[in-house]
C-alpha cells in the first residue's frame, strides 16, 4: 500500500502544512469578530442527507455534500474479525494510486482478549483496544478493506500521523498492574504511545520515553522531528518529546513540560489574541519507574508542575500546520467551552485563538484538522450540564475567520444496522482527516461506531 519514503512525507506535508497558512489568521479574526459581539452564523441549512451506503439519513449536511459510511461495530472486516466498536483518532497515513490508508483508534478500556493483528502478537491479551486500518478508493469512490492493526492497548483515544508515513497511537490511560486491578486484570502497565507503520506489522512495543500518562494525541514539527503530545486530564500539560534520532521515535529521547511565562494556570480567563512565552522543562522519569521499594512515583504532570510546568484544563486535538502546532482544550475557557491555542516552536510563544463564550455556539472541541483549503475541522464532544442539548456537531472555521456548522449526527436506529437500536444523534464526533487533495472528509461518530467518507462543494466552507 504505501509508497517511498519521499512520496510518503509529500503526502504528510500536504494534508498538514498545505493550506494551513491561512488558518492563524483565521483563528485570529474569528477572535476578533466575538470580540466585537459577532457570534457565529449558520451560513447553510443543514438537511437530513441519506447515505450510500445504507440509505439511511445518518447525517446532517448542506446542500450539494454526500458521504458513505463504513466499518460499522461488529462488521466483518476483510481479516475476518468484527470490527472493533469506539471509534475515535483516526489519519490518512499512505497514498498508492487512487486508494489511501487510514489509521482508526478504539477507545476500548474493558478487561477482555485482544484482537488478533497482521501476524503481530498483542500488547497485552487482557486489553480490548488498539487500531484498525482501512482502505478508501477515491477514484471509485468507496470503500475497500478493513483489518486490524495493533492491539492489546488501553483507551486509544487520538494520535497522530509521522512524516514518514505512520500512526502514533495514543493510549489514554495509566492503568497499571500494580493498582490492585481495580480498573481490570491488565497483564501490562498502560499509558504509552505506539507507532503503526503502513506496511509491515506494529510491534506493539511502547516508546516508553514519550512517557507514561493518560495521553490524547500528537503532531510532529516537520523541521526539528520534535513530537508535541496533549494529556487529557482536569489538570494536564503540554509536552514536547525531543527524539534522539528525528524519525526513528523508538531510539529514545528527553520529554519536557511545557511552562508559559507568568501563566501557571490557563484554565480560562484570557482574551482571545493573549500571548505568552513558553520554556521547557525535562521530565526525569518520564516511564514512571520506581525510585524505592513501596514507593509509588509521583505522575509526569506532577513532576512537571514542580519544575514550573502550567496547568492546561483538558488538552485534546493537536495538528501541525505552517510551523505551528495547534490544539484545543476541550472544556477550558471561563464557560468551560473550549478553547483553541496556536504554540509557535520558531519564537517560542503560545497563543489563545479562541475562547468560546457560549455552548451553543461552539461546545467542547475535541479532535481538529486542517484541511488543504485551508480551514479548520472541530469535533465535539460536548456536555451541556443539564441544558437542553444540541446534537454533536462537526464545525468549519474558514480561512475568513467564521466559524459555521458543517454537520449535525442524525444517527436514530432501529436495528437497520447490526441490531443496533436508538437514538445516537448525542455521541461525540471524532477523527476528522482529510484525503491531501481536499476532496474527502473521513470522521466517525464514536457511537454505536461508524466511519464516514464525506465530499462535496468544499470551497464554500472552506475558502
Amino acid at each position: 500500500m504505501a509508497e517511498s519514503k519521499s512520496r510518503r512525507e509529500f503526502l504528510s506535508d500536504t494534508f498538514s502544512a498545505f493550506g494551513a497558512f491561512a488558518v492563524g489568521s483565521a483563528l485570529s479574526t474569528l477572535g476578533e469578530r466575538v470580540a466585537l459581539g459577532e457570534m457565529a452564523k449558520q451560513s447553510f441549512p443543514l438537511i437530513p442527507t441519506k447515505d450510500e451506503a445504507t440509505g439511511l439519513p445518518l447525517l446532517k449536511l448542506p446542500e450539494g455534500f454526500r458521504y458513505i459510511s463504513y466499518g460499522w461495530t461488529g462488521d466483518e472486516m476483510s481479516d475476518g474479525q468484527p470490527t472493533p466498536p469506539a471509534h475515535d483518532g483516526m489519519g490518512v497515513i499512505a497514498k498508492s494510486g487512487s486508494q489511501l490508508l487510514l489509521t482508526r483508534n478504539h477507545e476500548m478500556s474493558n478487561p477482555g482478549p485482544a484482537f488478533n493483528f497482521k501476524d503481530g502478537e498483542p500488547f497485552d491479551r487482557s486489553a480490548t483496544g488498539g487500531c484498525t486500518q482501512l482502505t478508501f478508493d477515491t477514484e471509485r469512490e468507496r470503500w475497500v478493506s478493513a483489518y486490524g492493526a495493533i492491539s492489546g492497548t488501553v483507551r486509544n483515544c487520538a494520535g497522530g500521523v509521522t512524516p514518514w508515513g505512520s500512526w502514533l497511537t495514543c493510549e489514554e490511560s495509566d492503568a497499571s498492574t500494580a493498582d490492585g486491578n481495580d480498573i481490570a486484570h491488565f497483564e501490562q502497565d498502560h499509558g504509552w504511545v505506539f507507532e503503526v507503520p503502513a506496511e509491515g506489522t506494529a510491534t506493539a512495543k511502547p516508546i516508553k520515553d514519550m512517557g507514561r500518562f493518560v495521553h490524547e494525541a500528537v503532531a510532529i514539527d516537520r523541521k526539528t522531528g520534535y513530537v508535541y503530545l496533549t494529556e487529557d486530564q482536569r489538570q494536564s500539560g503540554l509536552y514536547r518529546f525531543r527524539p534522539t534520532k528525528p524519525g526513528q521515535l523508538a531510539e529514545g529521547g528527553v520529554l519536557e513540560i511545557a511552562e508559559v511565562v507568568g501563566q501557571p494556570d490557563l484554565r480560562g480567563g484570557f482574551q482571545n489574541g493573549a500571548s505568552f512565552p513558553v520554556r521547557w522543562h525535562k521530565i526525569s522519569n518520564p516511564r514512571l519507574e520506581l525510585t524505592a521499594a513501596g514507593t509509588k512515583p509521583e505522575t509526569v504532570f506532577e513532576q512537571g508542575k514542580k519544575l514550573g510546568g502550567s496547568t492546561f484544563s483538558r488538552l485534546e486535538g493537536c495538528w501541525y500546520g505552517n510551523g505551528l502546532i495547534y490544539f484545543d482544550a476541550t472544556d477550558g475557557g471561563a464557560a468551560k467551552a473550549g478553547q483553541i491555542w496556536q504554540f509557535d516552536p520558531q519564537n517560542q510563544t503560545v497563543t489563545l485563538l479562541y475562547e468560546s463564550r457560549d455552548k451553543r455556539v461552539l461546545n467542547m472541541p475535541d479532535n481538529l484538522c486542517v484541511s488543504p483549503q485551508g480551514g479548520l475541522i472541530l469535533c465535539e464532544d460536548n456536555d451541556y450540564e443539564g441544558e437542553d442539548p444540541l446534537p454533536q456537531r462537526l464545525l468549519t472555521l474558514t480561512k475568513d475567520g467564521r466559524l459555521n456548522n458543517f454537520a449535525e449526527n442524525n444517527i436514530v436506529l432501529n436495528g437497520e444496522q447490526n441490531g443496533l437500536t436508538g437514538s445516537f444523534v448525542d455521541k461525540e464526533w471524532a477523527g476528522s482527516t482529510f484525503s491531501p487533495d481536499g476532496k474527502w472528509l473521513f470522521a466517525n461518530i464514536q457511537t454505536p461506531g461508524v466511519t464516514f467518507a464525506i465530499t462535496g462543494p468544499w470551497n464554500d466552507f472552506l475558502r
